[in-house]
């Protein structure tokens, strides 16, 4: 009698573990990756050029990459992403062995990987809903965001202290063999095909027209419209922040790389309590609520506050209440999508929406690095023009700069937060559009034109 492949939660528990374990792997490189960048170059332009090319792909291959996962099967389409991670991190390994990696070569492979990687989050997103009940969408989303914290916890750690006596073959090589720990976990479970919905037979022909169908889908519906155009102004601005993260901190403590490990692991513990909170609990029953009070403390205690400390022990507690919130805000939009898209258009869909919501990020890349050297360090540096008007509230020298565009882009994004809560559209898009119900040839029927909708609604 042939055996049964899990499927289900047990299924999904099993995918989880396998990313715990290649996150792992990856954030020890980005993390070592950093670290040798920095101490290479000593330039915040550089660092983010890296991160950019890292993250630039993705972006604009999203929309192409949800329509290809719409139309293989999802388990496939999620480990090709990681295979084509896992050849970027071989090349890197041999460049480095042979001596000659260069800042060059990390941006190049970041194209390749990042191209690859949009696959990625449209699959996963994609897969939650067909794998369990809507009610589980939220304590799903909760488990990826233990993974991708978890991963966190001691990678930085670890890495640190591995670059600086042994250097990055060790990282790769580690790298590349959680990787294949997570294809073997992947292979082994049951990742079910979605039902064929009216919208999907609607969405089906050339791959230009899969590829578009993303943004007609989110346009036209204008409640989702707006919830991922509040998504990308608050991206763009604290995208500028978490840039400039790992050269601020190194900047400001003589380039040590053990402090930085030690605020990236309390950040990401904060990322995990967050992540098993929303596993535990599965979000408020209003979700737009935990996405809009999210984004409100998230700038104020996430952003704001890392800078306006000045100290180690300020950085730990808004390095983890920022990454404490981030699940709850991620988990409860992403309940959001997943509850309202059919599931045969979901990449479709999610593709198109990570792009609308992420394209600021690379925008962030590229200002972030060359606004920081160019404009705010000059400017905070000891006689700079700058530092009589704001030396009190950043001080003066190198990170200076960088700490005061912590607090003017964190109090931006606040500002955006808040005006987000007060348009109707975004604070009432889980009454203005029914849920999706898989039945196979039907949509589900359409709630009233303009539902009650109170800011005052219990979370």
């Amino acid at each position: 009698m042939a055996r049964t492949r899990p499927a289900g939660m047990k299924a999904f528990t099993l995918v989880w573990l396998g990313q715990v374990i290649s996150l792992t792997g990856t954030a020890m490189t980005a993390f070592a990756i950093s670290v040798w960048a920095w101490k290479t170059t000593g330039s915040a332009t550089d660092l983010s050029m890296v991160a950019f090319f890292n993250f630039a792909p993705t972006i604009v291959m999203c929309p192409v990459a949800g329509a290809l996962v719409d139309r293989w099967n999802r388990k496939l389409s999620m480990a090709v992403s990681d295979i084509m991670s896992g050849i970027g991190t071989l090349i890197m390994l041999v460049l480095y062995i042979a001596g000659h990696l260069e800042i060059w070569h990390l941006c190049v492979l970041g194209l390749l990987s990042g191209t690859f990687q949009a696959f990625q989050w449209p699959a996963y997103q994609a897969a939650i809903s067909t794998m369990m009940p809507k009610e589980q969408y939220g304590r799903a989303s909760g488990m990826m965001a233990v993974a991708q914290n978890g991963s966190g916890i001691i990678a930085p750690l670890i890495a640190g202290a591995v670059v600086d006596s042994r250097g990055l073959m060790p990282v790769f090589a580690f790298d590349i063999v959680s990787l294949c720990v997570a294809l073997a976990l992947l292979g082994y479970v049951e990742v079910p095909q979605p039902q064929t919905s009216s919208v999907g037979t609607e969405a089906h022909g050339s791959l230009w027209k899969e590829t578009v169908f993303g943004w007609q889908y989110i346009v036209a519906r204008r409640p989702l419209l707006w919830l991922q155009l509040s998504f990308f102004v608050c991206n763009l601005l604290s995208s500028v922040c978490l840039t400039l993260w790992n050269p601020m901190i190194l900047a400001r403590t003589n380039d040590s790389s053990r402090i930085l490990g030690i605020v990236n692991t309390v950040s990401a513990i904060g990322g995990v309590a967050g992540g098993a909170i929303m596993t535990a609990w599965g979000g408020p029953r209003r979700r737009i609520a935990g996405v809009l009070c999210g984004m409100v403390l998230l700038s104020i205690l996430g952003i704001m506050l890392m800078e306006l400390g000045r100290t180690l022990p300020v950085w730990l507690v808004s390095g983890f209440l920022g990454s404490f919130i981030v699940p709850l805000v991620n988990g409860s939009n992403d309940a959001i999508w997943q509850s309202k898209v059919p599931h045969d258009v979901q990449g479709k869909v999610f593709g198109t929406r990570m792009m609308i919501a992420q394209v600021s990020v690379p925008i962030s890349m590229l200002v972030a690095g060359p606004l920081a050297d160019r404009v705010f360090e000059p400017a905070m540096m000891p006689g700079g023009k700058w530092a009589p008007i704001f030396g009190s509230l950043t001080g003066v020298g190198r990170g200076a700069g960088m700490a005061l565009m912590y607090v003017c882009f964190g109090a931006a994004s606040l500002a955006v937060a808040v005006a987000g809560s007060a348009v109707h559209d975004v604070r009432c898009v889980e009454t203005l559009l029914p849920d999706y119900v898989p039945y196979v040839g039907e949509e589900p029927v359409p709630v009233a034109r303009e539902p009650v909708c109170r800011a005052t609604d219990e979370a």
